[in-house]
């Protein structure tokens, strides 16, 4: 009756507690990105149906996840986002009850170095995470990839602890990989970097991040993660620029 699906590379910390917490679903389908460690392995011992696909962009590899889906319905959680049975049970009675034209989205707590965020833009981090396969689908932007549903979007009551923070340079190399395919997606558009992208547009995700989401009242962690937000911005923009200049 459900489907829980997700993509994965390099996930061997979490693929396990990721796994037990979907024993609520009727089968388990990850669509991984030629990991070098033993994400795979694990997801197969833990009984996880693992398919390995090139990794071109978010939505396609998601779209793909889609398509392997047995049933109608599906959970499509990130591997750093933890399904508490109090949430498996709520998504296992909502689907009883047969809603036909509904999604479902889920508002993330967000954890960042071992402290939860309630401010810095997180406080109303919903993400659709329960839908019907056959009338959603994701869209076509390399990062931040959104779902696309001819559904109503309904919202649970039981919350999805996020932690996407292993460790600092785990956090900026996830960023650098972010910003990255960011560039790639502008340059596509032909979109030439100058000094109002340089100047303006770091400065003005920090000081949106930090002050108008009330990033300051997380402390310190949250002028951090608005200072690497905006520095996110940044380098997609020098990131661009050696793009256009053919600089590795």
């Amino acid at each position: 009756m459900i489907s829980a699906l997700a993509i994965t590379y390099n996930e061997e910390k979490n693929v396990e507690r990721y796994i037990k917490s979907l024993s609520f679903a009727d089968e388990i389908i990850i669509v991984d990105s030629f990991s070098t460690d033993n994400t795979v392995n694990l997801a197969k011992q833990l009984g996880a149906k693992v398919i390995q696909r090139k990794f071109d962009d978010f939505s396609t590899q998601k779209n793909y996840t889609l398509s392997l889906a047995n049933n109608d319905w599906v959970t499509f959680f990130d591997l750093d986002e933890i399904v508490t049975p109090e949430l498996a049970e709520e998504i296992t009675n909502t689907i009883k009850t047969n809603p036909k034209n509904e999604a479902f989205k889920v508002k993330r707590n967000f954890y960042f170095m071992g402290k939860r965020l309630k401010y810095s833009g997180f406080q109303t981090d919903y993400v659709v995470r329960l839908f019907n396969k056959n009338n959603s689908k994701y869209n076509g932007k390399l990062v931040h990839e959104a779902i696309e549903t001819a559904s109503t979007i309904k919202k649970l009551k039981n919350k999805v602890d996020h932690y996407t923070y292993k460790s600092f340079d785990d956090y900026n190399l996830k960023l650098t990989k972010y910003s990255k395919l960011k560039a790639e997606e502008l340059y596509n558009k032909n979109v030439r970097p100058n000094l109002y992208h340089f100047l303006f547009r770091p400065w003005y995700r920090f000081m949106h991040q930090y002050f108008l989401r009330l990033g300051f009242l997380d402390g310190k962690e949250g002028f951090i993660v608005s200072y690497l937000s905006g520095f996110m911005v940044f380098k997609r923009y020098i990131q661009l620029w050696t793009m256009y200049r053919n600089i590795e």
